[in-house]
């Protein structure tokens, strides 16, 4: 599945992907280490790019919680991961 970074606790190491702006439902949480790459370098790009600029590929799971990411790999960057 294909979505975008829509915002990053850099504090607390986790994210969320939106797959569509306009509804928050399809979210899907992610921890640092769900990430396939480098976490200071993806926090350093979102920090510094436009919201939806940071593209990723992910496996989406159920859990307890919500929808969450797995495998999260960054597709707006080939080389990161």
């Amino acid at each position: 599945m294909y979505g975008v970074i829509r915002t990053i606790n850099e504090v607390k190491y986790y994210a969320f992907i939106t797959t569509n702006f306009d509804d928050r439902s399809n979210d899907y949480f992610f921890h640092k280490s769900d990430f396939e790459g480098h976490w200071d370098d993806l926090v350093s790009d979102f920090n510094n790019k436009l919201l939806g600029a940071i593209k990723v590929e992910f496996e989406p799971v159920k859990s307890e919680k919500g929808p969450r990411a797995k495998s999260v790999k960054r597709i707006d960057f080939p080389n990161e991961g």
